[in-house]
């Protein structure tokens, strides 16, 4: 994949389940993430590191415990380490995730939707 363009439309068709975030390029010790998001996440916060979420199609919110900021596409949000937060999306919604490698996505919650690490499209 040297030298090639990375095209986010095929990578996004390349899967259909939501919640579990696909790894489409790596700059240092960063991943970029590809997810579909739908319904509602788990409260959970990421103590060690800022995540980004940039929505790529669809509209997504990101609930704090004292406000919630609604994301449309093209709009960007970083959520800095430490704070409790908790995304959901009426309908289906793609994102681009922007954090370190070995982020596991639920935080320090775990549960049924924790997904594997470094799963590569």
């Amino acid at each position: 994949m040297l030298n090639a363009a990375i095209n986010l439309q095929e990578k996004l068709a390349c899967f259909g389940d939501q919640w579990s975030p696909k790894v489409i390029a790596e700059l240092n010790d960063y991943q970029f993430k590809l997810v579909k998001l739908q319904g509602e996440f788990v409260w959970h916060r990421h103590d060690q590191t800022d995540e980004v979420f940039l929505v790529l199609a669809g509209r997504m919110s990101m609930a704090f415990r004292d406000r919630t900021v609604v994301l449309e596409s093209g709009e960007l949000f970083v959520v800095p380490k430490g704070i409790e937060h908790k995304p959901f999306a009426e309908a289906e919604c793609s994102v681009l995730l922007v954090e370190p490698r070995g982020v596991v996505n639920t935080g320090e919650a775990g549960g049924a939707l924790t997904a594997a690490n470094d799963v590569w499209i």
